[in-house]
């Protein structure tokens, strides 16, 4: 069963330079228990694209078109009030630094009932408290009794962060977005973390959007993933065949951007370049200025979205009228 499904959706944000295009008619569903991830360079839309589907980027200086389908309700038809009632309880979010997330002034286990008194009107505080306090021991906080009466700045960076899920997790949430849960984190406490989201997923059958730039938090955590550039989607792949057999240029850079222990080099190969400014985009592919097989016609011509026939979805001319890419091979 499809519980969201993302439509044609393009963000525009309007400045005294112009209007600069941050999501480009994105595409993409997820089912019901299943995860997905979200990869790409710093500007590449994806946290413009959970803020959206959270309901955060509504107002005048921006203009949202498209459909946001959410277990068949329009989220962008949606009043705020109506919003209101399914941000924090139907949909989730775990933003990138649980410090600047978290309220200084209140403490942990206040802030856990929080969302709880909001949307469950029949509960009381007491019965709060104590879903509050067994959230805190389902993400594995020690002492939760203890902790619930502590401030954030009590807390390591780690515990943080459990908290952080621990709110995300109050209500009946279905859907968890997830952007740069682990960035702040170290390599151990990240592995515990990303460990408690795969647990808590499958426990609940909760779905999750993992927004990251971080290719092995995707390969720990998803099924599928959807690679972005400029606003636009550039692969669609399950995530597996993304580091067997990566089909787009900008993929194969990434992937060869990370450290491999089996292979000793004295120098990482970078994708040359830099993310185009998006108040001056290049003409054609947005890609082409730093992709190594750039032809005259990825200059000229933005490529479509071409689906090959075992479902994968590639942004690139290489894949034009092939059943995989007759020349990708020559060309990887």
């Amino acid at each position: 069963m499809t519980l969201l499904r993302v439509e044609d959706l393009t963000i525009k944000f309007k400045s005294r330079q112009g209007v600069v295009k941050a999501v480009d008619k994105l595409n993409f569903e997820l089912a019901q228990g299943s995860s997905l991830g979200i990869v790409g360079e710093s500007g590449s839309g994806k946290s413009v694209t959970s803020l959206t589907i959270m309901g955060l980027l509504q107002n005048a200086n921006t203009e949202i078109t498209g459909n946001i389908d959410f277990d068949g309700l329009d989220l962008l038809k949606l009043s705020p009030n109506e919003m209101r009632k399914i941000r924090g309880n139907s949909i989730s979010m775990i933003f990138q630094e649980p410090m600047t997330s978290l309220n200084p002034l209140h403490t942990c286990g206040k802030q856990i009932m929080e969302p709880i008194l909001i949307h469950q009107k029949d509960v009381s505080k007491q019965e709060a408290k104590n879903h509050a306090i067994e959230l805190l021991r389902m993400v594995g906080i020690p002492s939760p009794e203890q902790r619930f009466h502590e401030y954030p700045h009590q807390m390591s960076g780690g515990m943080r962060q459990r908290i952080m899920i621990a709110i995300a997790l109050a209500c009946n949430t279905k859907l968890l977005i997830a952007d740069e849960p682990t960035t702040a984190l170290d390599v151990t406490i990240q592995a515990q973390i990303l460990d408690l989201m795969n647990s808590l997923k499958k426990k609940r059958d909760m779905s999750i959007i993992m927004i990251t730039h971080d290719l092995g938090v995707v390969k720990e955590m998803c099924e599928k993933v959807v690679v972005m550039y400029t606003g636009q989607i550039v692969e669609k792949s399950p995530t597996e065949l993304v580091f067997t057999d990566p089909l787009h240029p900008y993929t194969r850079g990434l992937l060869n951007a990370i450290p491999k222990i089996s292979s000793k080099v004295e120098r990482l190969e970078a994708i040359e370049g830099t993310v185009p400014d998006a108040l001056n985009m290049p003409s054609g592919c947005s890609f082409h200025p730093r992709c190594k097989y750039a032809t005259e016609k990825c200059k000229l011509k933005a490529p479509p979205l071409f689906q090959l026939e075992d479902g994968r979805e590639v942004k690139c001319f290489i894949y034009d009228g092939s059943k995989k890419g007759d020349d990708v091979n020559a060309t990887k």
